[in-house]
């Protein structure tokens, strides 16, 4: 939804640049969603705190990372900026402890 909103309903109101940051911040809602309810659906049949934590900081580091941009891109104040690598931090160790979780799987705790 965000994506055709922006290819269409924001041609006329964003510079290129901008268009190409809303792409991004689209782009990477998507695939983390994908990983988000993949996440969901591993806790589910198997709870563990782990896969819960990388799940926080997935939702966490998507709604700072693409939720910046997306404010940046209506004219947010500039201070936001400094908002968007966080979020990208927060992803970057949701991947991590996913990663931990997927070589800890099947193993006895």
């Amino acid at each position: 939804m965000f994506g055709a909103f922006g290819a269409h309903g924001l041609q006329t109101v964003l510079s290129e640049r901008q268009l190409d940051a809303w792409d991004t911040a689209v782009l990477y809602q998507l695939l983390h969603g994908v990983l988000l309810i993949a996440l969901s659906i591993w806790y589910a049949v198997s709870p563990d705190r782990l896969v819960r934590t990388a799940a926080w900081a997935l939702g966490v580091g998507v709604a700072l990372f693409s939720g910046s941009i997306y404010l940046l891109c209506f004219g947010a104040p500039r201070w936001m900026g400094p908002v968007t690598p966080l979020g990208g931090v927060a992803m970057i160790l949701a991947w991590v402890l996913l990663i931990i979780a997927a070589l800890r799987f099947g193993r006895s705790p």
